[in-house]
């Protein structure tokens, strides 16, 4: 039988993210939390951290039975409170895993239906690699991943792509650097100091086959991982940057900046994944409902 003493000493490990740090807040010596934990492992038949360096990092069993824990004393503490005399209304949880390459901006507008519900819901977001999530997603981790590009055909997962839509892309600069390469769009791009997308992304593959269409070839002075630091670079006049068209208006208002052109031979895409058995969850529907009829309607 599972001792719920020692998943909680997990639990807060886990989430203090060191067992010095843990052993602190709970005032316990890391010795009685790391023996606690080392039978938890012995009985559960499975390793639930690894070491790192100096560190602690969860396994894939570990970071499985976080999500449980998470559950198991949530609920704990929703039950003492309504023993103890208080109300408390339930509510879902809804884990959402969003690939890093997806712009903030709509991601939220994605996800903000599902928080209009007439059942209220706790949203968790989390942002990492596809590929990584689409793992926690396989292991129940996730209720739903949302990507620029759908589940690759060789992953082993049982899950549904589900496309939102699409919308071409806008080239945006500060106003210093749109008066000198804005004339003549797009053929003013040609050697213009441009902000890309790094190079393990899709729409990175598509701005630079159409730039080929074109006969263009701009100056890349910057490659980013991260959509919002290469709008703060182009923000501050680095180099000219692109964004989804069906934000233009809000990153023109948000940053300082103009719009070259739009170009909708270029398309960003937008995916929902989930397992079979999540698909029919109503946030989901939300957020699909929403996509096809307002962020990316035609």
């Amino acid at each position: 039988m599972l001792n719920y003493k020692q998943l909680n000493y997990f639990w807060q490990v886990a989430r203090a993210g060191s067992i010095a740090r843990a052993s602190e807040q709970l005032d316990l010596t890391p010795q009685t939390l790391s023996g606690q934990i080392g039978l938890l492992e012995a009985s559960l038949e499975a390793s639930l951290f690894r070491r790192v360096g100096r560190g602690l990092e969860l396994t894939e069993t570990g970071r499985l039975a976080l999500s449980y824990a998470d559950e198991i004393f949530e609920i704990g503490a929703e039950m003492e409170q309504a023993l103890s005399g208080g109300t408390v209304k339930q509510v879902a949880t809804f884990r959402v895993g969003i690939a890093d390459v997806m712009p903030k901006s709509i991601v939220y507008r994605l996800l903000a239906p599902a928080m209009s519900l007439n059942e209220p819901i706790k949203i968790i977001c989390r942002e990492d690699k596809l590929e990584k999530l689409l793992g926690d997603l396989a292991i129940h981790r996730l209720d739903l991943v949302l990507s620029d590009r759908p589940m690759p055909a060789e992953m082993d997962i049982k899950g549904l792509n589900h496309k939102l839509g699409e919308c071409g892309v806008s080239f945006f600069a500060t106003p210093a650097l749109a008066e000198k390469y804005g004339a003549n769009f797009p053929a003013s791009l040609n050697h213009a100091p441009l902000l890309v997308p790094s190079l393990d992304t899709a729409m990175r593959g598509r701005l630079m086959r159409w730039f080929d269409s074109q006969r263009l070839r701009p100056q890349i002075v910057g490659e980013f991982d991260d959509s919002a630091l290469m709008k703060a670079f182009g923000q501050a006049g680095i180099g000219i940057f692109t964004a989804p068209s069906v934000i233009a208006d809000e990153i023109a208002q948000q940053y300082g900046v103009v719009v070259l052109g739009q170009v909708d031979e270029v398309l960003d895409f937008y995916y929902a994944i989930s397992v079979e058995r999540k698909f029919d969850h109503p946030a989901v529907i939300a957020i699909c409902e929403t996509a096809s009829t307002a962020l990316f309607a035609t």
